[in-house]
C-alpha cells in the first residue's frame, strides 16, 4: 500500500469508497436512511470542492484507492485542525490503511501547526480514533446533532 495526496480525479473513486464503507461499516450503527443522506452529500463534485480548502489523501493498493482521510483548518484558525472522512475499503480494514492514514495526516503541516485537532467520530470509529489518543471534547461522551462524538487531541 502507499499513500499520496488525493487529486480532483480521485474523486469519483473517493466518494463511491465513502458510500460503500459507510453502508457497509456503519450499518450497524446508524439507520440506513441517515447513512444515505451523508452520502449524499459527499458527491464527486462535495469532495472535489473540499480539496480546495484541505489537505486529502489516499492510500492506493495496486493503483485502487482503498482508504482516504482528510484535515483542514478548524473554522479558519491557525493553531486548531479538524480531521475528516476517514474511511477505509471494509475489506482493507484491520490492515494497516488506516494506520497509515492517521500516521500520515499527524505529519500534515495542519497538524503540526495546531494546538487542538479535532475529530467529529463515528460510533463505528470511536475505538479506532481512541487508540491513536483522541478523547470526547470537554469530557462529553455523548452524540452530536449529527450524530458524532466530538473528540479531540492537544499537541
Amino acid at each position: 500500500m502507499e499513500i499520496r495526496r488525493a487529486d480532483p480525479a480521485d474523486s469519483a473513486e473517493v466518494s463511491a469508497l465513502i458510500a460503500l464503507t459507510m453502508m457497509t461499516s456503519n450499518i450497524n450503527d446508524y439507520p440506513g436512511e441517515l447513512l444515505r443522506q451523508a452520502t449524499d452529500c459527499l458527491t464527486p463534485e462535495c469532495i472535489t470542492q473540499r480539496l480546495s480548502w484541505m489537505h486529502s489523501y489516499v492510500v492506493c493498493d495496486g493503483g485502487e484507492i482503498v482508504g482516504c482521510g482528510s484535515i483542514g483548518p478548524y473554522w479558519g484558525k491557525e493553531n486548531e485542525s479538524s480531521l475528516f472522512s476517514i474511511f477505509v475499503r471494509p475489506d482493507f480494514q484491520g490492515n494497516g490503511a488506516g494506520r497509515l492514514i492517521m500516521e500520515t495526516l499527524e505529519r500534515d503541516e495542519f497538524f503540526l501547526r495546531a494546538e487542538r485537532i479535532e475529530i467529529p467520530a463515528s460510533i463505528t470509529a470511536l475505538g479506532f480514533y481512541q487508540r491513536f489518543g483522541y478523547d470526547f471534547k470537554g469530557g462529553v461522551r455523548e452524540l452530536d446533532e449529527e450524530h458524532h462524538y466530538k473528540l479531540e487531541k492537544f499537541r
